[in-house]
């Protein structure tokens, strides 16, 4: 049985929602988006890289689905992780969407945890990017393997959180290194 695997950009105090742009994901009245842009660093883009290139597939919801699907068909050719994230296989699960049209996306429908559970039987590495609604769903059915965290130097205060109380969980750091801004990288697996 395959793993899954969430890559997930993270402040000091849990929040990771919209780390990209400052118009991300607005819920609850977010104003800070964006907050991972000063932290730019050649040790964050080479361990992204390798999440991006080390997964057979790519599960994701709604959210991150629109914001993939709107970058990586046009991006840049020459980066590997656009080549690997356009011809690999997604599967979006959504509640809201009719239709996928990105390149090998399949619509997730019904109970998601069943179908992750049969996804995991068909692939060997899942990698699960943003998405915090799917992870909520997907941690507590014991379907989550691995996290690699990259946690910024920075306290938001309020947003979307990677845990919550719901979910306990014992985790092994079976990796950590540090980039040159401060960003913390650490790899743990589920124990």
């Amino acid at each position: 049985m395959g793993k899954i695997v969430v890559t997930a950009f993270v402040t000091l105090d849990g929040v990771i929602q919209a780390p990209g742009l400052p118009d991300e994901d607005r819920d609850g009245g977010f104003r800070s988006g964006g907050w991972t842009q000063p932290y730019a660093d050649p040790v964050v883009d080479q361990r992204t890289t390798k999440s991006v290139l080390d997964a057979d597939a790519l599960l994701i919801g709604r959210r991150t689905y629109e914001l993939f699907a709107s970058y990586w068909p046009g991006a840049d050719p020459a980066d590997p992780r656009t080549v690997q994230l356009n011809s690999q296989p997604k599967y979006v699960a959504s509640r809201t969407l009719q239709t996928v049209d990105w390149n090998n996306s399949t619509l997730l429908r019904g109970d998601v945890t069943e179908q992750v559970t049969q996804l995991k039987q068909r692939h060997d590495h899942i990698s699960i990017w943003g998405s915090s609604q799917l992870i909520t769903t997907l941690l507590p059915a014991g379907l989550i393997d691995e996290f690699v965290l990259l946690t910024y130097p920075t306290v938001i205060g309020g947003g979307k959180r990677l845990f919550n109380a719901d979910t306990p969980l014992d985790l092994e750091l079976t990796d950590t290194t540090t980039a040159w801004t401060g960003v913390v990288i650490s790899t743990y697996r589920r124990t």
